[in-house]
């Protein structure tokens, strides 16, 4: 997870559980279908703990047919406002990438005195 951005783990679950109910060994299966791999699973409850906290998440004892009750993990509307903003801050990163690979893929184009203009936006975090 060294590669992924800041929180993808948060970004993920509220995408998952926003698309159905989760509990731990669930979302670890889901998550995995995503590309989020870790070595500390115990990380991924200790984060939806904080999110439950934070009031992203709301969590519930359910009974299970197969074992014993699980806790079980829904979407709050700050979830939902909270997975609007990454998508948003993704949909703008990816464009920022999409133009960065063109340009290594044809480095002649823009080349010369300012580099190309075109639409010019700070990259913060890098």
């Amino acid at each position: 997870m060294d590669s992924l951005p800041r929180h993808y783990l948060r970004a993920c679950l509220l995408l998952l559980i926003r698309c159905g109910p989760g509990y731990g060994y669930n979302l670890r299966e889901r998550l995995v279908d995503l590309g989020v791999v870790q070595n500390d699973w115990g990380r991924l409850y200790r984060t939806l703990r904080v999110m439950e906290r934070e009031g992203h998440l709301l969590s519930c004892w359910e009974n299970s047919e197969a074992g014993p009750s699980r806790r079980t993990y829904h979407v709050t509307e700050k979830g939902r406002a909270e997975l609007d903003r990454w998508v948003q801050g993704v949909a703008e990163a990816q464009g920022l990438v999409d133009r960065f690979l063109a340009r290594y893929e044809s480095p002649a184009a823009g080349a010369g005195a300012g580099g190309g203009g075109g639409d010019r936006r700070e990259v913060s975090n890098l």
